[in-house]
């Protein structure tokens, strides 16, 4: 009986991961969908993706999930102290610098903001990083885009991907929980 149920525990979570990871090989547009490369967290696994240097004049990636039920009702995404916290930028390193105020943008119909970021990896490097944070309802909606361009061409980059219909759609199915 105790193999039966280690079986079925094994198989639950190799189903689990599978399913976080059902989009990885496809490309949008000329990004290139990777596996979410970040640990198990509060929340399900986002979509990952790579734009290579020909398309977006440098190594960009972008990682973008829902966080169903984490938004303030009333207000949204109300300032820069949220956008730091919630955009997932402590998965990439826990040492990240905003570069300036952030900005209220708009995306897929979606208020929220936008804020830049000095980022040092692991191994000492430094990235560009730009941490978005939309909400819909009280769902909210974050990317987090890096590389080693400088800071405005990784927004534009990410802006300009999560503007596509197939994106944008996937964003308000992903709130939708579809």
């Amino acid at each position: 009986m105790r193999r039966l149920l280690t079986a079925f525990a094994v198989a639950i979570c190799t189903l689990s991961s599978v399913a976080g990871y059902q989009h990885a090989g496809s490309d949008i547009e000329g990004w290139r969908e990777i596996a979410w490369p970040f640990p198990r967290d509060g929340w399900p696994a986002g979509r990952a993706f790579h734009c290579a240097v020909e398309l977006c004049g440098g190594d960009v990636e972008l990682y973008v999930r829902p966080k169903i039920g984490f938004c303030n009702c009333d207000s949204g995404v109300a300032d820069d102290d949220e956008v730091d916290r919630v955009t997932d930028l402590d998965l990439m390193s826990e040492r990240f610098a905003p570069l300036e105020p952030g900005k209220v943008i708009r995306i897929a119909d979606m208020p929220g903001r936008l804020r830049s970021y000095d980022l040092r990896m692991s191994d000492g490097s430094r990235h560009s990083a730009v941490g978005i944070a939309v909400s819909r309802r009280c769902d909210l909606l974050v990317a987090v885009a890096q590389g080693k361009g400088t800071a405005p061409e990784v927004q534009r980059v990410a802006l300009d991907f999560l503007a596509l219909d197939a994106v944008t759609q996937w964003m308000t199915s992903a709130l939708d929980g579809r």
